[in-house]
């Protein structure tokens, strides 16, 4: 059984077909990835599984039943970190909890002994401001992971980030997940990103967006850090090719 899936489903925005009959699903404990064309509807995807949307079609399912919208499924990492820049990074990685009724002493005591973990250890009582970009975007996968919500939801999370700090931190992340097995759907526009990072890819075609491709990414683990087999850079060429085809460009 899934912990998450999508069948069928379509979403109309005024008169604009966004999503006909997009269908998914996300094991538990995998890692898997959507990529698509610029205005896809990649990020509407998430809107829908997060309540903000209603699908006019198809249905969400949690472990084989229909989604609650009760807000305990998921946590949603976006595709900049949102640290309010008056709040300390405790107060920030902790503020999830905050809103779930957790007192300011008990989630401080949850997440004080993670910021070892996640490279932020001598950071805890600074601005977000005094943080790099990469410590940041720790920060804000912390405030994600921290929340312990099932399945966790990544936008973009990398995107704003330079070439360097952005490598960094997927192979950082790969670390991360291979440690404790989140269940996670990411969004990306990157097609090495899901390669790396993936147990599996689905591609979205332009708008009105349908799953036009599922790959499954079978090289093995680490995958960063290191040339990438010619299995995985054949499917990253297969992929752009697959993208390309949706811009209407080639190689």
């Amino acid at each position: 059984m899934s912990a998450l899936e999508m069948r069928n489903v379509g979403l109309r925005l005024g008169e604009t077909a966004v999503l006909d009959d997009v269908s998914l699903h996300v094991g538990q404990g995998e890692f898997v990835s959507i990529l698509g064309p610029s205005g896809a509807g990649k990020s509407t995807l998430f809107r829908l599984l997060t309540g903000a949307l209603t699908p006019d079609r198809g249905a969400i399912l949690r472990d084989g039943v229909p989604l609650k919208r009760d807000g305990q499924t998921f946590a949603f990492m976006p595709q900049r970190d949102a640290l309010m820049p008056w709040r300390r990074i405790i107060d920030n990685v902790i503020l999830g909890l905050e809103v779930q009724g957790v007192p300011r002493a008990e989630a401080r005591a949850r997440a004080l002994p993670l910021f070892a973990e996640f490279g932020l250890e001598g950071f805890e009582q600074r601005y977000p401001a005094e943080l790099s970009g990469g410590m940041r975007q720790r920060a804000a996968l912390l405030r994600t992971v921290i929340q312990a919500r099932p399945i966790q939801l990544l936008d973009e999370p990398f995107g704003a980030l330079d070439a360097l700090t952005r490598a960094q931190m997927q192979r950082w992340l790969e670390d991360r997940w291979r440690a404790a097995r989140w269940t996670t759907l990411l969004v990306t526009h990157d097609v090495r990103e899901a390669v790396a990072l993936s147990d599996r890819i689905y591609v979205l075609s332009r708008r009105p967006a349908r799953v036009i491709s599922e790959v499954v990414v079978r090289a093995p683990r680490p995958r960063l850090g290191a040339p990438l087999p010619d299995e995985a850079r054949a499917l990253e060429e297969d992929l752009l090719n697959t993208l390309l085809s949706q811009t209407g460009e080639r190689p």
